[in-house]
């Protein structure tokens, strides 16, 4: 008989898919860093760039003319919110959706703890933009932070939803 899934069976596993991430951003930001001056791009296609620019604030360059405060708080919340989420995983979750949402979340908050530890702020090199629409600029971790809420957002609607369904069984 196969066993339920328990995030806490493997959880070395899950440690090294986040630590892999991590790896991963950061070698897409040293390849930046290394190849293009800051605030340069280059064109790849009609709608996307690949740029070098520094962000010291958080989303959307929220907080980015604070002061230099925000480096040092931004990098204690990704710090505490990825050990919290390490410990969920090594107590054990049962959902593997869920999982890999906290997997992803550990792995961008991570890649931009890196970068504020050791450069002061994130390197964003992603920029797609659309006629006179632009989006700001991006990395990996971001994609990693947004994707895995997103998917937490649906996983916790989904089993809430399945369940509900479950007691509607039972209770009719």
């Amino acid at each position: 008989m196969k066993q339920p899934f328990n995030s806490n069976r493997r959880w070395w596993l899950w440690w090294l898919l986040a630590l892999g991430f991590v790896a991963l951003d950061q070698i897409l930001k040293q390849t930046t860093v290394a190849t293009l001056p800051l605030h340069a791009g280059i064109g790849i296609t009609p709608w996307f760039n690949w740029v070098h620019v520094l962000n010291p604030g958080a989303a959307f360059s929220f907080l980015a003319d604070a002061g230099g405060w925000q480096r040092y708080v931004l990098g204690i919340i990704g710090l505490v919110v990825s050990a919290t989420l390490l410990v969920a995983l090594y107590r054990g979750l049962d959902s593997r959706s869920v999982t890999l949402s906290y997997v992803s979340i550990i792995g961008g908050a991570m890649g931009n703890v890196v970068d504020r530890v050791f450069r002061g702020a994130v390197v964003d090199y992603l920029d797609f933009y659309w006629k006179q629409w632009h989006w700001p600029a991006f990395n990996l971790a971001d994609m990693l932070l947004v994707g895995g809420t997103m998917l937490l957002i649906y996983s916790t609607w989904s089993v809430s939803k399945t369940e509900t369904e479950r007691q509607n069984r039972t209770d009719g």
